[in-house]
């Protein structure tokens, strides 16, 4: 069967996508609606954590939370974002629920509905009186204010404040202290805007939060036109009162700013004291995540219906007087955290999560953070993944086989191709055929490729090193033969006592030498290789080194003017003493057999970009620009015709293997000047070169 056909039968497998994506949506259901539940436990921990570490983000008054719960009637401001231009009107106060507060059934037809907000350090009230007759404060009468009026009471160091607003006429109005103030505290800071209204006035004010003391009581006094001068109030507090006004319930700017980071897009934030008080509700606006407006309307109800939960109450909603109530809650300020799944009120199909967490401090319960959440932040996910499922599915299988089909083709076609060139490689006679052709592709089939013409260069280069043995081996031989067949000659020729034959003995031992010589360059690579595994580097300064080697190459080429250079310093590396100098040898050898006699031979050692670079040169013919990269490659001889030494190719090989023995480079470049040579060996450096 052809890789074509197999690939395609294993496109098959491709059909198990959309059985095994309707499992995993089952799956991932209930695994995002688990942890839907536990990141909502952790991020109200962790609001939990914070406040409390910080009771006063939650009780600004610290005494509230030790006071037993209130029975009177305090009063709740709601937090606001709106800037609100205190000027009698309504404006701004349209979305923050109001309270009203009505006389006796027997007394005067009077009613007040007030409103609260705090914005930033300062809190604004905002009164509708519904009174039928208005007095206004008569100048003529007395100083003291004996109209209609509105009269504040706060909490100051154990001690009350009271403050009077009394005004001639509708306009701006400023407080007045009602008895003696403590001292920093400017009765004129309160003001507001006194405006005439259908069947009363309204009166807006702006009251610095610090003069509260959290607390906040307040009576409007009712003149009117009574005979003996008496008086009608009405508010959350009486005249007559000596205890502490109610405490005044807001959500400190502080704890907004503290909980701003823990807020996300589609979340709810809400904080909630021990007496059910919200203190805070921080909501992030934007679109909710998991809006599954752009599933297919048919798929969506059918999915979406199947997932709902029937029988979910409605989440309760926090009062105008602020107070919240909830399952999970109750939990909570009883030390227990819980979560409660509510049904959302805007869609059928659709819920909200809920997880309260206690806040404690000093080891008592002194609040409880709520997060709230929609499930379609993460379930809505899984029907747009079932709608698209089905089309993607399609899609998959299609592309996939297609793909597939491709692929194989063309994996075919490579695997044809270097096959035909691989069978074609190899001649009838055993000669390469030419060059392999070399993918530049980075996969398998590439690799493969060069692997292939890597193996076919290295073994063109040995028969081509085979076919050229014989001459030098001729070339080799020939002269030691010679030399030893003519000492035995005149050896066999001479009388016993002539005294030349001591000359035709030692003329044949010099041949036997060189014989032994050219066995000896035959097998040196692999001895030296052998060697070079039993070695271990050590630290090695190279500057001494060479200047001692360089002394006895002075006597041994005395036919060359030969140069050192070498640094001030010293010229740390990691290596073998013994195979740095025989690799200096090799080279030395190579720049003398190819340097003309009174040339110069150059030996450097210098640091390049943290290496030691030890160089040889020497003047003589260049070396052509095709064995530039192939001159250390094993049997690649340059030298022709007749020499005075045995050379079979392996000097300069021996040289690389001792430099790739300590992690350096080699390298051989034609001088500048284009009359000589230049073989550098680089060697990482052991310490940091100055």
């Amino acid at each position: 069967m052809t890789l074509r056909r197999q690939l395609l039968l294993v496109s098959l497998l491709l059909l198990s996508l959309p059985w095994a994506g309707c499992q995993f949506i089952r799956e991932m259901e209930g695994a995002l609606r688990h942890g839907q539940e536990q990141s909502l436990q952790a991020t109200a921990q962790a609001v939990a954590a914070v406040l409390g570490e910080r009771e006063e983000l939650l009780y600004p008054n610290p005494l509230r939370r030790l006071a037993p719960p209130d029975n009177s009637k305090p009063i709740y401001a709601h937090p606001t974002k709106q800037v609100l231009i205190v000027d009698g009107y309504d404006d701004g106060w349209e979305e923050i629920p109001s309270v009203r507060l009505d006389s006796e059934p027997a007394a005067a037809p009077l009613a007040v509905i007030y409103q609260a907000a705090t914005r930033d350090d300062s809190l604004y009230l905002m009164l509708r009186v519904r009174d039928p007759e208005v007095i206004f404060h008569n100048p003529g009468l007395s100083a003291e204010s004996n109209g209609d009026r509105l009269v504040l009471r706060t909490w100051q160091n154990g001690r009350r404040q009271e403050y009077v607003i009394a005004t001639a006429a509708p306009g701006s109005v400023r407080a007045l202290p009602l008895g003696a103030l403590q001292p920093g505290f400017d009765a004129g800071r309160i003001h507001g805007f006194w405006q005439d209204a259908a069947g009363g006035f309204t009166l807006e004010l702006e009251i610095p939060l610090d003069y509260t003391g959290g607390r906040l009581g307040f009576y409007l006094v009712n003149v009117g036109r009574r005979p003996g001068g008496k008086f009608e109030t009405l508010g959350n507090i009486s005249p007559l009162e000596t205890v502490a006004p109610p405490w005044l319930i807001y959500s400190p700017a502080a704890l907004q700013r503290t909980l701003a980071p823990f807020s996300d897009k589609g979340s709810e934030l809400q904080v909630v004291d021990k007496d059910n008080w919200l203190v805070a509700d921080v909501s992030a606006g934007g679109r909710p995540r998991g809006d599954n407006a752009e599933t297919f309307w048919l798929l969506r109800v059918l999915y979406r219906s199947i997932l709902s939960q029937g029988g979910l109450d409605a989440p309760p909603a926090a009062s105008g007087t602020g107070h919240v109530a909830g399952e999970e809650i109750a939990s909570a300020l009883a030390g227990i955290g819980a979560n409660h799944r509510y049904q959302d009120p805007n869609y059928t199909t659709r819920t909200i999560l809920s997880a309260a967490v206690p806040v404690v401090h000093d080891s008592g319960v002194i609040g409880a953070v709520v997060a709230r959440q929609s499930g379609e932040q993460y379930l809505s996910l899984t029907d747009q993944a079932f709608s698209r499922l089905l089309g993607y599915s399609l899609l998959a299988l299609c592309a996939g086989a297609l793909g597939l089909l491709g692929y194989a083709s063309l994996l075919s076609w490579r695997i044809g191709k270097l096959s035909r060139a691989a069978r074609s490689a190899i001649r009838a006679e055993g000669r390469a055929a030419g060059a392999f052709p070399r993918s530049a592709a980075k996969d398998e089939i590439g690799e493969l490729s060069r692997h292939y013409a890597d193996l076919l260069d290295q073994l063109q280069e040995y028969n081509d090193y085979l076919r050229s043995l014989s001459r030098k081996l001729s070339h080799e031989l020939r002269t030691p033969i010679a030399v030893i067949q003519t000492s035995l000659e005149n050896l066999e020729q001479s009388t016993p006592d002539a005294g030349s034959g001591d000359v035709y003995v030692a003329r044949a031992r010099e041949g036997l030498v060189r014989l032994s010589s050219i066995l000896t360059a035959m097998s040196e690579a692999n001895r030296l290789e052998e060697s070079i595994r039993g070695n271990s580097p050590a630290e090695l300064d190279l500057a001494p080194l060479v200047r001692e080697v360089f002394g006895a190459y002075r006597s041994i080429y005395p036919k060359h003017e030969l140069a050192l250079v070498l640094p001030d310093g010293d010229a740390w590396i990691v290596g073998v003493p013994e195979l740095v100098v025989q690799a200096l040898d090799k080279l030395l050898e190579n720049a003398a057999s190819f340097c003309p006699p009174g040339g110069r031979i150059v030996v450097t050692l210098a640091p390049v970009a943290e290496q030691w670079a030890l160089s040889v040169s020497n003047e003589g013919p260049a070396l052509p620009a095709e064995l530039q990269e192939h001159l250390f490659d094993p049997m690649v001889s340059l030298r022709q015709g007749e020499s005075g030494g045995v050379h079979m190719g392996l000097g300069l090989h021996i040289v690389r293997l001792i430099v790739d023995f300590h992690h350096g480079r080699v390298k051989a470049e034609n001088l500048s000047t284009g009359d000589g040579v230049c073989v550098t060996m680089s060697f990482p450096a052991a310490s940091p070169i100055a």
